[in-house]
């Protein structure tokens, strides 16, 4: 029998003392990219992976087949409108990528290929899809792709009569907008931190592009968007708690910014525009936001058009000639309400299960009593639907094929509610096939986010399948951090009070111990990002109560993270996870950082997943947690690392690829458990 031996990193002993505090970190030299000894010590991690999960490459292949049988390979999206054409892709058997078309006038005219992303891919192991903005006439395309996975966008242009690319090319790129005139265009640029921080005007033909705004404040992103009316250029500098917006007439693409309102500590507003008004979604007063009017000549002139409701949050609004869309969320579901602009009357589109995902879809046409949304749930695939505001019809245009003859009614989906150590009663929405047994014996997937206010919705995935159907139980924690409460959940969930994220989690795996649905020797976890940071404080704290961990693109080295000001996001994100260079802020971090609170004791199997290109969190987060991991666990179970060499944040852009990293993953999940 073949002995199989995890690399054993090197110790280079970095010490730093910061508010009194001396840390050691033994794997710093993992930040050095182009160190031949660092791409080595990767690739073994990546040998060693392999080795230990060969035995599961007959599973994998299973899975992987199982996975690809339900997808309908060569497909088509649902067409939308925008101007005198009808968009949409379409996948073909055995091609990685979407290819986006068009049809002018209608579905029977010949089809035009815009843009094939299998033949921009040629040559790359990633292909990243960021702008594709077509011109008012329907003349040009601008789009931008990423190659490397660390989302840094070139933008192009191309001729759509001609099917050219045009000389015009503009590198790092992240929000595209043109101007009314079709050969003006508005974009935003990164810094070196990866903020967008500068808006230029380009137009075509130029080589010289004229810096518009720049965004001085690094704990604020620039962001640039057009109205659905095409009227304005709305520009706005944001932080995580404050907003700022500038606009300027799209069809004076030359003329400056207008400021609307000066930026206020801890005011978030968002503008938008219709008829004779602008509209402003605002939290002033409004915890949870309420969305006021103001005449385009008195812009400061408030009247209030949607009052705030501490039990509703109201996440987005859109506006359309005779009808504005509310995005809302109440009870950590989502809601649509549609106001009739002449007779303020408004109504909730409703929908069918307890537990859902709806979302506004593609809506590029303004002049429409039709609204397109998009329906989910735990056991109904994606769902689109174009929505009569007037009638209140509703006509599904297609649901997403499961082949292999999927069977909703074979599934159940329970919301169930944890009792977190504080008393808050904390949602799980939960999914599994029908004929499972509360004995305590059934594995368990419970995943997690819980940060930023970002809400985990309850979707649909047919990969998941492969899970349910040998038994397993899939659960969402909705936990405090993130936006499926509203606001206040959100902020009971971030700065000093962060660790509640952590122990909401904790109570969740509890409560379902307790109630039998699974037992610490069948329940498994998974996050991912932030979530990665989930996953290691989780089992800092309870390594006892999980048999096994996925933990993917994990943010684990917090303190070291937040003390590089010169990595992307950290400067930005001080209103999250607080500025370490604070001694209180730094002393609460540390109470929970993953990679510094790692110690001498027994943790569950674990398979950790990083990118080499990752933007958001860097490769080294976990590579220097897997090896300081190893150097002090007492336990033999798996500690795996699995480095995508030629991704970013995502993992693999390739349909196909995505799938096999997919089946790498359950077949971990299933082997640890003992699921056959």
């Amino acid at each position: 029998m073949t002995i199989l031996t995890p690399p054993t990193a090197k110790t280079q002993p970095k010490i730093d003392t910061l508010h009194g505090d001396t840390r050691t970190d033994p794997y710093f030299w993992m930040r050095e990219k182009s160190n031949p000894e660092v791409a080595a010590y990767l690739e073994a991690e990546n040998a060693y992976t392999d080795a230990v999960l060969a035995p599961t490459k007959e599973l994998q292949e299973t899975l992987y087949q199982e996975m690809k049988g339900r997808i309908q390979e060569t497909d088509l999206s649902v067409p939308y409108r925008y101007g005198e054409y009808l968009y949409y892709t379409r996948t073909e058997e055995g091609k990685q990528y979407q290819i986006a078309c068009r049809k002018h006038g209608s579905l029977d005219a010949p089809e035009e290929v815009t843009l094939d992303l299998n033949a921009l891919a040629e040559g790359h192991s990633y292909l990243g899809l960021g702008a594709y903005e077509v011109s008012d006439d329907g003349h040009l395309l601008a789009f931008s792709t990423d190659v490397t996975g660390f989302r840094q966008y070139t933008l192009q242009v191309k001729d759509l009569r001609t099917g050219e690319l045009l000389p015009d090319k503009v590198e790092r790129t992240v929000s595209v907008e043109w101007a009314a005139d079709g050969k003006t265009l508005f974009y935003t640029v990164e810094d070196d931190a990866k903020r967008p921080y500068r808006l230029y005007r380009h137009t075509l033909g130029t080589t010289e592009d004229t810096l518009v705004y720049e965004e001085a404040d690094a704990q604020f992103t620039l962001t640039a968007d057009r109205s659905r009316s095409k009227a304005f250029l709305f520009v706005t500098s944001e932080s995580s708690d404050t907003t700022e917006v500038r606009y300027l007439a799209s069809d004076t693409p030359g003329s400056d910014l207008t400021l609307y309102r000066p930026r206020e500590d801890k005011h978030r507003y968002y503008l938008d525009h219709h008829g004779e008004k602008f509209f402003v979604r605002t939290d002033k007063d409004a915890k949870n936001f309420r969305i006021v009017s103001a005449p385009l000549t008195a812009p400061n002139d408030w009247t209030e058009f949607i009052a705030h409701d501490p039990q509703i949050t109201r996440e987005d609004m859109d506006f359309f000639a005779a009808h504005a869309v509310v995005s809302e969320r109440q009870d950590g579901l989502e809601q649509l309400r549609v106001v009739d602009m002449t007779s303020r009357a408004d109504h909730l589109i409703t929908f069918p299960e307890a537990a859902y995902a709806a979302s506004l879809d593609t809506n590029r046409e303004y002049d429409t009593q039709t609204v397109r949304y998009r329906y989910q749930s735990p056991v109904t695939p994606s769902s689109v639907y174009d929505y009569d505001m007037d009638t209140q019809e509703r006509v599904l245009l297609k649901q997403t094929p499961v082949l292999g003859g999927y069977d909703p009614a074979e599934y159940a989906v329970e919301r169930l509610y944890a009792a977190a150590s504080d008393g808050t009663q904390v949602p799980i929405s939960l999914v599994y096939k029908k004929g499972f047994e509360k004995n305590g014996e059934a594995p368990l997937l419970l995943y997690g986010y819980g940060s930023y206010g970002i809400s985990i919705p309850a979707g649909f995935s047919s990969n998941r399948l492969s899970l349910l159907d040998r038994g397993m139980v899939f659960a969402v924690a909705h936990i405090r951090g993130g936006g499926e409460m509203g606001e206040e959940w959100r902020d009971a969930g971030k700065l000093k009070l962060k660790m509640n994220t952590f122990t909401d989690f904790i109570a969740c795996a509890e409560f379902l111990i307790a109630e039998k649905y699974t037992s610490p020797a069948h329940l498994a976890i998974q996050g991912g990002s932030a979530g990665g940071l989930l996953m290691g404080a989780a089992i800092n704290l309870r390594p006892d109560l999980f048999h096994a961990v996925l933990s993917q693109v994990p943010f684990v080295d917090v303190l070291n993270t937040m003390l590089d000001d010169t990595l992307p996001l950290t400067v930005g994100e001080y209103l999250e996870w607080g500025n370490p260079n604070v001694q209180a802020d730094y002393q609460y971090m540390r109470t929970y950082c993953p990679y510094t609170n790692l110690e001498a004791k027994d943790y569950p199997a674990m398979l950790v997943k990083t990118s080499l290109n990752d933007s958001q969190v860097m490769y080294w987060e976990a590579a220097k947690y897997t090896a300081k991991l190893r150097s002090l666990k007492t336990d033999t179970n798996t500690l795996l690392l699995k480095i995508n060499m030629g991704a970013g944040h995502g993992g693999s852009s390739g349909r196909y690829d995505a799938l096999r990293e997919t089946a790498l993953d359950y077949a971990f999940l299933l082997t640890a458990l003992g699921v056959e």
